[in-house]
């Protein structure tokens, strides 16, 4: 899915409206199935990553507060998860290890994201407390066994 500059700008999330409309079980059928591809311009000699383009960052912030599923959508193979987060949270980029997040950032997001969405679903009749557990480990966050206990 393509976001236009106009849209960065305006911050408008009309790329993600045909999602808004899709039933709880409807949008977790289709985990890992969006991408989005920001049509943004910069200089040949612009170094910055994506997330450190503050358009894009606050673009991001305002997707993330108003789908908070988004993050179950994204497509995980292809980095769509990482930077998706990485418009979020602290991190560091390094061309040998990648993207690294500030530890207690992620910690904090990822746990307040997981009840979010453990929640969600289970106010809609449904578990995803697997893809869930795939979303945390693929950004590198370890689930502790009992994280689950007590919530049901």
């Amino acid at each position: 899915m393509l976001i236009g500059p106009d849209q960065v700008r305006s911050r408008s999330l009309a790329p993600l409206e045909q999602w808004f409309s899709l039933e709880p079980q409807a949008l977790l059928a289709r985990s890992g199935q969006l991408s989005l591809e920001f049509a943004w311009s910069r200089p040949d000699d612009d170094p910055r990553e994506l997330s450190e383009i503050p358009e894009l960052r606050l673009w991001s912030l305002r997707a993330d507060a108003l789908c908070p599923w988004l993050p179950l959508l994204l497509d995980r193979g292809n980095g769509q998860l990482t930077r998706h987060v990485a418009m979020l949270l602290p991190h560091q980029f390094s061309r040998t290890e990648g993207i690294r997040f500030a530890p207690d950032s992620l910690e904090l997001w990822m746990t307040h994201r997981l009840f979010l969405l453990d929640h969600w679903c289970r106010s809609h009749g449904l578990n995803a407390r697997g893809n869930l557990e795939q979303m945390a480990a693929v950004l590198g966050f370890e689930l502790d066994g009992s994280f689950w206990q007590g919530l049901d």
